[in-house]
């Protein structure tokens, strides 16, 4: 029977299965970021996906899982974008149509790799969960199988892979920073990484526009907040209950950061990480700035969730000083 909750063994499986699907990502050594926070930081490029975003993993997962037990014939679900591209590009090699809904502003290179990909898009509502009731509506009433980022294990565990994949290849990591919404990407990574090393700690970084899933960690239940953030890709109105329990279990620590040191964090890491992201995967560097002291002198991996981003953000990052000039006199 498959398991409800996320396991790391359902992380090797779902490896296993997306390994004709999904190539292994990017992992190198950064000179600059190394140098600015006194440590072996490696970065993990998600941006390298035919998405540009880590999504495809869990959404492909979760409907090969789905079309093994029973014929999927069409995929529905909810997103402010990349998850939503994700399902699109899974269905689409499943053969089978998709109905992705986004909420009101969502960026439009996302709206449109989505178009791009095949998917009927449908854009409306407030928020993230505004947008996910309509979705969950839509599918009671037209049929098709829902894919929720945040209640499914197994889009977690193939969330879950880019920690196996790091957990193989670099020894001795001490942390990873990850961007963290729904908290699928943090609580897959968490399981994913100490599965290969239980000393890796694992921390996820959150928007303070957006801070449901940190007061959820810290409180240690539910918490429900109002999204207010730039960097759409990790807002959060109400946290997933499966997620949120795998986070409390395996992740190690929150922490908020605000959306100027969002872009700040941007524009490092183009300038000086040479590596284009959007303003949600700036997350975890923003994170490990704000703990550079901790970090003196270990290793550490920082996850580039994503780079779909409009021209108008990177400007506006560009405006906001980089988070360290290498150049200058330490």
């Amino acid at each position: 029977m498959t398991s409800t909750r996320p396991t790391f063994e359902g992380v090797k499986q779902a490896a296993e299965r997306l390994r004709p699907h999904v190539t292994l990502t990017p992992l190198y050594r950064s000179e600059t970021l190394s140098r600015a926070l006194d440590a072996d930081v490696w970065l993990k490029l998600e941006t390298a996906t035919p998405i540009a975003s880590f999504k495809l993993r869990g959404a492909l997962n979760h409907l090969l899982v789905a079309q093994s037990q029973t014929p999927v014939k069409s995929a529905v679900t909810s997103s402010t974008g990349n998850h939503g591209q994700g399902v699109a590009y899974a269905a689409r090699l499943l053969g089978v149509p998709a109905d992705i809904f986004l909420p009101d502003g969502c960026p439009i290179v996302k709206q449109t790799m989505i178009r791009l990909f095949g998917a009927t898009l449908h854009v409306g509502g407030v928020d993230i969960d505004d947008a996910k009731e309509r979705a969950r509506k839509f599918c009671t009433e037209r049929g098709g199988s829902f894919v929720d980022d945040g209640e499914s294990a197994r889009l977690i565990e193939g969330a879950g892979t880019i920690g196996h994949e790091i957990g193989a290849a670099l020894d001795d990591v001490d942390y990873a920073f990850l961007p963290m919404g729904s908290g699928s990407l943090a609580a897959g990574t968490a399981i994913g990484l100490k599965g290969a090393q239980p000393r890796a700690k694992v921390i996820a970084v959150q928007s303070a526009g957006s801070p449901a899933m940190v007061e959820s960690f810290r409180a240690r239940r539910a918490v429900e907040r109002p999204v207010n953030s730039l960097a759409e890709s990790i807002v959060c109105r109400v946290p997933a209950a499966t997620a949120l329990t795998a986070v409390l279990r395996y992740v190690d620590d929150a922490l908020l950061v605000s959306d100027r040191d969002i872009l700040a964090a941007l524009n490092t890491l183009l300038t000086w990480g040479h590596v284009l992201v959007e303003p949600g995967s700036a997350a975890g560097l923003a994170g490990a700035w704000a703990r550079r002291k901790d970090l003196r002198g270990k290793r550490v991996v920082l996850v580039l969730s994503g780079a779909n981003v409009d021209p108008e953000m990177i400007g506006r990052a560009l405006f906001v000083p980089a988070l360290f000039d290498p150049t200058s006199k330490r």
